[in-house]
This record gives C-alpha cells, sequence and structure tokens, in this order.
C-alpha cells in the first residue's frame, strides 16, 4: 500500500519504540551516510517486529512519503533480506535494538560476505568480465563501435562487482554511494580516483588501450587472489586483452 499521510520521521520513531512489539528499527539510505543527506532526502526504514507478533504498526506497510518510507517486516525475513538490498544494510544505522546488539549483528553480517561466497562469485565475475572485455576489444577491431562500447560498459559494471568481492562487500549502487564509499573506504590496492577515471573512460567511449591497461591491473590482482585458473581457460583469446594488441 502507499499513502501520503502526513506522519514525520520523528513522530514514527517515537510511535514505533512504544510498541513492544518492535525489535528493530534501521534507517538506510542517504540519511545513514555521512555528507549525504540533502533538504530533498526522505528517511527509508526498517521497521522489524518480533516474528509472530501481533502490532497495529502493521498498517504502515508500505508506506511511502516525500519524507518517510516504510518497510515493515518481520525479523526472520529482516535476516534474509539481501540481493539488491544488501549494500543498503551494510551502510545502514541502528536506530532501535532491543536485541541486545542483535540488529548490529545482522547489519555486520550483511557488510562482509562469507569467504567461500565471496571466492566463488568472484570467480563467476571475472569469467563475465573477461567474456564482455574480450567481446568489446574483438569488436572494436572488427569495426563494431556501437558494440564496443556497450560490452565495455558491461564490463565495468563486472569488474567493480568483482573488485568489491574480492574484498568480502557488497558491490554499492553505481549513484552517489559509489563515489561515497571509495572515497571513505577504499579497494585495497586501488587508487579511487585512477579507477574512477578508467571506469568512465571506457563505460563513454569504449577505449581499447584503456581496457587492456585496465586489464593488466585486475590480472595481477586476480591472480593473487588465486583465481589465475579462470582467466587461464581463455587460452590464447587472453591476449586480445593484454596490452598491445588490437
Amino acid at each position: 500500500m502507499t499513502t501520503h499521510q502526513r506522519l514525520s520521521y520523528d513522530e514514527f520513531v517515537s510511535l514505533a519504540t512504544a510498541d513492544p512489539a518492535v525489535v528493530g528499527l534501521v534507517l538506510k539510505g542517504s540519511r545513514a551516510h555521512d555528507g549525504m543527506a540533502t533538504r530533498r532526502s526522505d528517511h527509508d526504514l526498517y521497521v522489524v517486529l518480533a516474528d509472530g507478533a501481533a502490532t497495529g504498526l502493521a498498517r504502515f506497510t508500505g508506506h511511502r512519503s516525500p519524507e518517510l518510507d516504510l518497510v515493515v517486516l518481520p525479523l526472520d525475513a529482516f535476516r534474509a533480506a539481501g540481493g539488491h538490498e544488501r549494500y543498503a544494510l551494510a551502510r545502514a544505522r541502528v536506530v532501535l535494538d532491543r536485541l541486545d546488539g542483535g540488529i548490529a549483528r545482522v547489519l555486520a553480517d550483511k557488510a562482509r560476505l562469507d569467504a567461500d561466497e565471496a571466492f566463488t562469485r568472484a570467480g563467476d565475475l571475472l569469467d563475465a568480465y573477461a567474456n564482455s572485455l574480450y567481446r568489446s576489444v574483438k569488436n572494436a577491431r572488427d569495426g563494431q563501435p556501437l558494440a564496443a562500447r556497450l560490452d565495455a560498459a558491461d564490463s565495468v559494471g563486472f569488474l567493480l562487482e568483482l573488485l568489491f568481492t574480492l574484498d568480502r562487500r557488497p558491490r554499492p549502487y553505481n549513484n552517489k554511494y559509489l563515489r561515497w564509499e571509495l572515497d571513505r573506504y577504499p579497494l585495497p590496492g586501488w587508487d579511487t580516483g585512477g579507477l574512477l577515471g578508467a571506469v568512465d573512460r571506457i563505460a563513454a567511449t569504449g577505449d581499447v588501450r584503456a581496457q587492456q591497461r585496465l586489464f593488466a591491473r585486475v590480472e595481477a590482482a586476480v591472480r593473487g587472489a588465486g583465481l589465475g585458473a579462470v582467466l587461464d581457460a581463455w587460452g590464447d583469446d587472453l591476449a586480445l586483452m593484454r596490452p598491445g594488441r588490437r
């Protein structure tokens, strides 16, 4: 349900805090990121209920207004939340925690990928990155500039996901959160300005040499992380991805 009922963030927090069915309140989005909120920023709030609890706050499920967006859900569903929401939860702020730190621990788990999960996912992402990079360079060579640019744009998306996964972190969204995250928590071994500059140039132009130079950095990083076999499976096609070949 979507509603524009007049209800401020502070009013709702007071209402929810007084309800014993509420075990946690979690603020996500720009209001949870230092220095990011503007006068147009709303408050995105998770309202976490004890499993099986009955509460009148259920009427606010799906509430949306220019000031306040609410997600009302039971604790089990909050623990299971992930996918697109994982980065939002990783940088969210605890407003209320009635579980002796249990809500904070859920957020901490969202912020850190399991080592085995990260290794497996990184291998898949590396292969996807290599595939898009290879196609981009090949299309540029074969006189297909639009296809080359589109594949280049795809490749940097996979690359960013790969680099964050190697650091066992969820990838931030492409908008202002990416720059915010990298400015405050740089990826190990990468200069933020250099990385974003290369990504910008590649996504905009499909510059083959820029792609190959970046790949050389990536190849060294992934081989150091134990993922060399993923690249070796590309055989002779690796030559097209490396600097000096077009």
